[in-house]
C-alpha cells in the first residue's frame, strides 16, 4: 500500500483511482511492452467512449481463474463464461481491477495515447498491431494467422 501510494503520488493520480486501476490492470495484462501501453490504454477507452464491448481477453481469463475454469488458453467458447469480469458479455470496464498494475500501466490508463484506433492483435512477435475499423483489423488478424502458419 505504502509503495502504491508513493507511485500514485508520483505520477499524479487524483482522477477516479478504482477507475483507473482497473483500466491500468487490464492494460498491464494486455503487454509487456511499455511503450504499447498507451496505445492500448487508447484502444479502451475509445471503445468506452463509443459505447462499444470493451472486449479485453485479460478480463475473461481473469473470469476463468476466479471460476477455476482457465485451462491456460483462451478459446471463442470461453467468451460466453457469465461473469461481472467478462467484458465480452457485460459492458463497461469490470467491477474492479484483475491485477496488480505497475507504473507504466498506470500512466496509461491516467495518460492514454491520442489515436483513433479500436482494435488490435498481437503481431506475434511481442507486440501488437492497431486498427481504426474492422477491415483493418481483419487485415492484421489474417497478417497472423498466415505468421503461425494457420491461413
Amino acid at each position: 500500500v505504502h509503495q502504491f501510494r508513493q507511485v500514485a503520488q508520483q505520477i499524479g493520480l487524483n482522477a477516479d483511482v478504482h477507475r483507473t486501476v482497473t483500466m491500468a490492470s487490464i492494460v498491464e495484462k494486455e503487454t509487456a511492452v511499455s511503450e504499447e501501453r498507451p496505445v492500448v490504454a487508447s484502444v479502451y477507452y475509445n471503445r468506452l467512449a463509443h459505447r462499444m464491448a470493451l472486449d479485453a481477453d485479460p478480463s475473461v481469463i481473469y473470469a476463468e481463474l476466479l471460476a477455476g475454469t482457465y485451462t491456460g488458453s483462451l478459446h471463442h467458447s470461453d467468451l460466453a463464461i457469465r461473469s461481472p469480469y467478462n467484458t465480452y458479455r457485460f459492458p463497461g470496464l469490470p467491477p474492479g481491477p484483475i491485477g496488480n498494475p505497475g507504473q507504466s500501466a498506470l500512466e496509461a490508463a491516467l495518460h492514454p495515447a491520442k489515436t483513433q484506433f479500436f482494435y488490435f492483435v498481437s503481431d506475434g512477435n511481442g507486440h501488437h498491431r492497431f486498427a481504426r475499423n474492422l477491415t483493418e483489423h481483419n487485415r492484421n488478424v489474417a497478417a497472423y494467422r498466415r505468421a503461425l502458419g494457420l491461413h
